[in-house]
């Protein structure tokens, strides 16, 4: 397959390193399926012990941020891949050495169009943390005021966009190619992948994001984002405030703080079901080096770079998923998993059968999300049904959230937080914050119709006092009149009652 794609020589040089990689962990069975690697396709050098999934775990962390994302994504896809898989996966790193602060200084100068000692007051030259992508350092602004600044790794943009065009090109050849592979969907993989990681790497993505997700909960002093300052902040360099708090890893640290597990195991299930079901915008990786407890049972997030959208359509579908299993009802949730079955192609009685395993299961009680997860994936993908991305990442969150609520305070009940959201989802629907853009659009609309009301009139009597008499009997010329006139008040009737009515709940 190497021959056949059109690559330039810096993409088949990376090409070459890649193979090289993978064969070094022994994967000669993966690259030949993808067909990589000619020749005898072992499962390992003599004497290897580590299984394929973990031999592909070290791979990916081994190639670089670009993979390590693809098998963060592919982790996800329990309905596509075994356990032993996507356990694996989830265990995945991106590690990467510390790099001097000299060797930074250069693009954050650039970033700021000034050496950093002259935009900030104090700058620690010692990393607060590394990733492959970008290294963290503290730094006080002229005011006062602790920050952090997000520093884009340099180089790291090329090699990135390198890797996702190879990944495009061999995606596009695999699943013209492979029907084991089709079934992936390669190229729909690969271009999630590439949104997900050039959307991470610009930094003025995380900053827009952070903003977006603290006008969501206006009002609710017990969210804390941090405030991102956008006169040093570009594509590069991304500067916040520093937040100072204990993350949510086991009660006994939070007591020991003043902070009441119970009531972050609370909010922090409510903040990720506000998020999913209401906003339709989440943090899609909600787990504790993301969260931190503070003072007062609160909470802040943080590392904004991975966020979902869930449209109101699949809030719909998704809140019926979750009352089908409350209510333990599968014809209900067979009509939802029908909705999420990509392609349609999948027969009635399979999705029947998943919908009846799962509420035998997992309905008509208590909810554990994790273990509904854990059985719902593998009998989607024994059935042959695939998830849309998104629902994936809002359940990915759900199961991540759920993770951290039973380790700080076990036997918290996640089915309790939905049913509570339920109601918080009620009042968004009826809230005038929700109708008033609707109904300024319906009297925007019922206003030029208003406005166009004389021209209408004018045109109706012309084109009657145009219509021959047999064409139009004389006794039917008011009765017409009368009707446009009705239809005509009405519309301006109806104008004026939905701008009433706005104005009132406004």
């Amino acid at each position: 397959m190497i021959g056949s794609l059109l690559l330039s020589r810096r993409d088949r040089a990376r090409l070459q390193e890649v193979v090289g990689i993978a064969s070094r962990f022994g994967l000669g069975v993966l690259l030949a399926r993808l067909g990589l690697e000619r020749g005898a396709a072992s499962e390992g050098a003599p004497g290897e012990t580590r299984t394929l999934p973990v031999r592909t775990r070290l791979a990916l962390e081994a190639l670089g941020p670009t993979y390590v994302k693809l098998g963060q994504i592919l982790a996800m896809r329990g309905d596509l891949l075994p356990p032993e898989w996507t356990q694996e996966l989830e265990r995945l790193h991106s590690h990467a050495p510390t790099l001097p602060f000299e060797e930074l200084r250069p693009a954050v100068e650039a970033a700021l169009g000034q050496p950093p000692e002259e935009a900030f007051a104090s700058i620690d030259t010692t990393p607060l943390a590394a990733a492959s992508m970008a290294q963290v350092h503290r730094a006080r602004l002229r005011d006062g005021r602790e920050v952090v600044l997000k520093i884009r790794r340099p180089g790291i943009r090329p090699r990135v966009e390198s890797d996702l065009r190879l990944m495009a090109q061999l995606a596009a050849a695999l699943e013209t190619t492979s029907a084991e592979a089709r079934r992936f969907g390669p190229v729909a993989l690969t271009r999630q992948l590439a949104d997900a990681i050039l959307a991470e790497l610009d930094f003025t993505q995380e900053g827009r994001n952070a903003d977006r997700l603290r006008a969501d909960f206006t009002g609710d002093a017990r969210v804390v984002l941090p405030e991102i300052h956008w006169a040093w902040s570009s594509e590069t360099l991304l500067v916040m405030d520093h937040i100072a708090g204990i993350p949510p890893r086991d009660g006994d640290t939070l007591r020991a703080a003043g902070i009441d597990p119970e009531a972050i195991a609370a909010l922090g299930a409510d903040i990720v079901l506000d998020m999913v079901l209401i906003h339709g915008r989440f943090h899609g990786d909600p787990h504790p080096g993301n969260m931190l407890c503070l003072p007062g049972n609160r909470i802040a997030l943080l590392d904004m770079g991975m966020i979902g959208h869930v449209s109101p359509k699949r809030r719909e579908e998704f809140i019926g998923f979750v009352q089908s299993l409350a209510a333990g009802d599968p014809a209900l949730l067979a009509d939802v998993l029908a909705a999420w079955s990509e392609g349609g192609e999948v027969p009635r009685a399979r999705l029947r059968a998943v919908a009846d395993r799962l509420v035998a299961r997992h309905g008509g009680g208590r909810v554990v999300l994790a273990d509904m997860v854990a059985d719902f994936l593998p009998l989607l993908r024994e059935e042959g049904v695939t998830l849309p991305p998104d629902l994936l990442l809002a359940f990915k969150a759900m199961v991540t959230l759920d993770g951290v609520v039973t380790r700080i305070a076990p036997g918290f009940d996640l089915s309790d937080a939905m049913r509570r959201a339920t109601l918080r989802i009620a009042r968004a629907r009826l809230s005038p914050e929700r109708w008033w853009p609707i109904l300024q659009s319906l009297a925007w609309e019922l206003g030029r119709v208003s406005e166009d009301a004389p021209r209408l009139l004018r045109a109706t009597l012309r084109r009657l006092e145009a219509e021959p008499a047999e064409a139009l009997p004389p006794t039917a010329q008011p009765d017409a009149i009368r009707a446009a006139g009705r239809w005509i008040a009405g519309a301006i009737l109806a104008g004026a009652a939905l701008l009433a009515a706005a104005i009132f709940l406004r």
